[in-house]
């Protein structure tokens, strides 16, 4: 185990650069990714606090003035990926993609806060960082809440971190490919094509993003005419956990947040009707189509993240992903291995991957502490066999994806040196 820290903390520092970290070493991804930095924060905060904060400061560096954190940040304005910051042409102080992911940053904030046990004094250094997060919280209600249903939408697959899940096949399909789409891939080269998305589907999402380029990813109207738009119980659990973290966080600083209370309130309550209480699961809504879609992914139990207070949905979430994991060798698929969406190496449609892991562990050590502990040392047994890859095999354990990647190693680290 000693030598796995090492190497996990080796591998963060080979993977940074001047005041962010990528997420792999290669060409795979050459820029700062949203809710990585904020997992890779949380892994520097357990070695190197300094680097911690860092992360933290360098990505919220990129939030535009209305609010929203990029997925993608350009630091170094380089071709190797695609789609590339000319391909988005857009940002605030740093070139940026147009779109935003799982606003994951507010409890890993929390969190570090709270392991260090910083007093409310030394909680005003991150007085900046708590104020710019409470800024892109109030974004998402805002922009993709504008009917105030109290459901977050999320208008392209990428918003939502798991870019290429069977979640989005449904809506998807009813998308018409741009035609003459002028892009080349690269992914596809460095790994190998097996395990990364199909062409049909990599056709759709840069036609999903060149259309709201077209609108100058002007927030007022993109919720409203975007080709997708979607609310996933698995951003929605993440964001809810956000706000109930960010009222933590300003109630340290002696901030007002009753606005924030009563959206917590209401998305709660809409979250739980979307509660399938005879397959004892969430069910996802795709507004554009005024569909519902119903696939067995690990994401739909990311509600047990946000803390429902619903003691009867939590029981039933356990149970259900409890059969859910049932007989699996590695844990958890992305998918239900037993569900016909179910591919072992494809990115996203099956794979084992560490921060899911997190996740739910999170989410399950205050209601289901042996299930909890068996999550943890899974995934520590998983990683330590297999190093840090992007993502594994849930029955062989195979390391697929990038190598040497940087949330794995810092989600280890947060697995092995804490328990809170």
């Amino acid at each position: 185990m000693n030598s796995t820290i090492k190497i996990a903390k080796k591998t963060l520092l080979n993977n940074r650069r001047l005041n962010y970290t990528l997420p792999t070493n290669t060409k795979l991804y050459p820029a700062q990714w949203n809710w990585d930095s904020a997992f890779i924060a949380l892994g520097y905060s357990n070695f190197n606090r300094d680097y911690c904060f860092k992360e933290i400061e360098t990505l919220i560096s990129g939030q535009w003035e209305d609010g929203m954190i990029p997925h993608i940040l350009f630091h170094i304005k380089n071709l190797d990926y695609t789609p590339n910051y000319k391909a988005w042409n857009c940002g605030n102080k740093v070139s940026s993609s147009g779109i935003t992911q799982p606003p994951i940053l507010a409890s890993v904030l929390r969190l570090i806060i709270e392991r260090n046990k910083f007093s409310k004094v030394e909680i005003k250094k991150f007085y900046p960082f708590i104020l710019k997060i409470k800024k892109c919280l109030e974004w998402f209600i805002k922009y993709r809440d504008p009917k105030h249903s109290g459901l977050i939408s999320i208008l392209h697959p990428w918003e939502s971190g798991y870019d290429n899940s069977p979640l989005w096949d449904k809506p998807m399909s009813n998308i018409e490919i741009e035609n003459n789409l002028q892009y080349k891939r690269k992914d596809n080269k460095i790994v190998k094509p097996d395990q990364r998305p199909l062409k049909i589907d990599y056709d759709r999402y840069v036609t999903i993003k060149n259309h709201l380029k077209e609108m100058n990813y002007d927030p007022k109207k993109l919720y409203f005419k975007s080709k997708f738009n979607v609310v996933d119980v698995g951003f929605n659990s993440i964001f809810l956990k956000a706000l109930k973290d960010l009222v933590f966080l300003l109630d340290q600083i002696n901030k007002k947040s009753s606005f924030l209370k009563k959206y917590i309130l209401l998305n709660e309550k809409k979250l739980i009707k979307l509660f399938n209480s005879k397959k004892m699961t969430f069910k996802n809504k795709d507004l554009k189509n005024n569909t519902s879609i119903e696939i067995p992914s690990i994401t739909n139990f990311f509600m047990l993240f946000s803390d429902l207070k619903n003691k009867s949905v939590n029981k039933n979430l356990i149970k259900s992903l409890k059969k859910y994991c049932k007989n699996e060798n590695y844990l958890f698929p992305s998918i239900n291995s037993r569900h016909k969406s179910f591919e072992e190496k494809r990115y996203w449609r099956g794979p084992v991957w560490i921060n899911c892991n997190w996740i739910i562990y999170q989410g399950l050590k205050n209601k289901d502490k042996s299930f909890a502990e068996m999550i943890r040392k899974k995934t520590i047994n998983l990683v330590e066999k297999k190093k840090f890859r992007e993502y594994y095999s849930c029955k062989s354990g195979l390391g697929m994806g990038a190598k040497n990647f940087s949330w794995s190693a810092a989600l280890y680290l947060d697995f092995v040196l804490n328990r809170s």
